[in-house]
């Protein structure tokens, strides 16, 4: 039932978020999103405690970033076909960190399951609600996407774990 005025909307922990592998090096390696995770979420919070919603500053911050990323991607992978993309940023390694599954990969597609999140995780250690996790999720997605403009191309996220789906689906296409 919605809230009554001057209440806030509690939601409740929802989302699963467990890997299916937990090798001691991508435990560290997880450790290490984690973090950087925690990094966001902290100047969001702060930011916010200020009175500067995150909404106003943190998007436009972590497209930057994934600007920047992907244009060295770029450079380092050859022209932007997204065969390159998946080669250079979606590696066996970070295949195994967030435990991926390629669906489809062609020089304009590439559709990737994600089946865990040290991002997520992150948030949730910290006790954010699932409000929280979902909306420092769609900041996060900001690189992202700024990496998949650096391609030439957008990026679709029609599922995310931290939204409550089983799986983030990242769909980039030209």
């Amino acid at each position: 039932r919605p809230p009554s005025a001057g209440q806030k909307e509690v939601f409740p922990m929802s989302i699963h978020n467990e890997p299916r592998h937990k090798a001691a090096l991508l435990a560290s390696i997880r450790e290490l999103l984690e973090h950087r995770a925690l990094w966001l979420y902290l100047l969001c919070d702060e930011a916010e405690k200020a009175g500067l919603p995150a909404e106003q500053f943190a998007p436009a911050a972590i497209k930057r970033c994934g600007l920047s990323q992907g244009a060295g991607l770029v450079k380092k992978g050859g022209p932007p076909s997204l065969i390159g993309l998946r080669k250079t940023l979606f590696s066996k390694a970070a295949q195994l960190v967030f435990e991926m599954d390629i669906k489809r990969c062609d020089d304009d597609h590439l559709d990737i399951d994600f089946h865990y999140c040290p991002l997520v995780k992150a948030w949730q250690k910290a006790g954010c609600t699932d409000e929280q996790i979902a909306k420092l999720c769609d900041i996060a997605m900001c690189g992202d996407r700024g990496i998949g403009e650096s391609y030439g191309c957008t990026l679709d996220l029609p599922k995310a774990i931290a939204r409550g789906d089983e799986i983030c689906a990242l769909r980039y296409h030209r």
